[in-house]
């Protein structure tokens, strides 16, 4: 199966085989996403490496149901949103593949879920349906297998004490938290944690409070628990995979992910490392939607893959879509 040969690869070249097969597999199943290659002057057969292929703003996410297998749809993700606003919809098909990414990404970079109780504060997502981030949660909370393991979605009191519990100071905690709801309880409540705490953002103010810079977010949060860093989870409902940061927001990503770097200008282009661009994802976990997507996100990548996200576009609910206007 395409997905075995995905979470088995071990280096670039593995990559790159597996990341044309894919496309192959895309270009000839998504009809939209064909569509879209076409209007570029893009076809199956002039793709030779992964540079050349094409990359679907994430907006269509949107607009239009992005398949790419005709069989029935397991789950639907869906994006929080503003009332009254447009969100995107990601069509499963098969769930397995999301767990198999999402188990196999947290195990590449920190290892044994069994090693840790999983503290979740995620209160914008667990008010609403569809969210992927509850769902791979929930899974993670579950196959940790302890009773402290849990959603703490409004018994904040029970939270705090869970983290200051003396029988747990030889145990991993892993306290995966919305970013304003992190805030709130590093200043209403005195904890101070040490480093076999995690405390992991999962960004986002969702309109509770004012945005601010990763810098001054995480320095709030390191003195308010009192670690020495803060970690970062970076994914999205398109995407069926997730990198990681364990400081400094310098993100990697799992053997199956990739990202490159756009020119703002000419979005068609490449920018090299080290300048700050639009963000383009592989996601090969997205076999049965699209793999390829150019996301709103500003970044820039480092020589040794590593990437940091810097803001998102002004306006970017109506860049790179004029295209398939025509």
């Amino acid at each position: 199966m395409l997905s075995d040969t995905i979470f088995s690869i071990q280096n670039d070249t593995d990559f790159e085989k597996a990341a044309l097969r894919v496309f192959n597999h895309q270009y000839i199943n998504n009809n939209f996403y064909q569509r879209f290659c076409n209007l570029l002057g893009v076809t199956k057969a002039s793709v030779k490496s992964s540079k050349d292929i094409p990359y679907l703003p994430i907006e269509f996410f949107k607009q239009e149901k992005i398949v790419s297998t005709p069989y029935s749809i397991d789950k639907i993700f869906t994006s929080s949103g503003t009332t009254g606003t447009i969100t995107s919809k990601h069509y499963v098909k098969d769930l397995t593949i999301y767990e198999k990414s999402f188990r196999k990404g947290f195990e590449y970079f920190y290892g044994d879920i069994t090693d840790y109780v999983v503290l979740a504060l995620l209160p914008s997502y667990l008010e609403r349906d569809g969210s992927s981030l509850v769902y791979m949660a929930e899974k993670l909370i579950k196959d940790s297998n302890h009773p402290e393991s849990g959603f703490y979605l409004y018994d904040i009191e029970k939270l705090v004490e869970t983290l200051q519990k003396g029988s747990l100071k030889d145990k991993k905690i892993l306290l995966l938290g919305v970013s304003f709801a992190l805030l709130d309880l590093s200043e209403n409540h005195d904890i101070q944690l040490n480093d076999k705490t995690i405390i992991m953002e999962t960004g986002g103010m969702k309109g509770r409070r004012k945005e601010m810079i990763r810098e001054e977010l995480h320095e709030i949060l390191k003195n308010g628990f009192g670690v020495t860093q803060i970690h970062s989870e970076y994914g999205m409902t398109e995407l069926l995979s997730q990198a990681y940061s364990k400081g400094n927001g310098v993100f990697y990503c799992p053997p199956w992910m990739k990202i490159s770097i756009r020119n703002p200008e000419d979005p068609l282009t490449s920018l090299s490392y080290n300048k700050t661009g639009g963000v383009n994802i592989i996601d090969l976990a997205n076999i049965n939607s699209c793999s390829f997507i150019a996301a709103q996100d500003l970044g820039k990548i480092h020589k040794n893959g590593s990437f940091e996200i810097l803001g998102r576009f002004d306006h970017s609910d109506i860049r790179g879509c004029n295209l398939m206007a025509l």
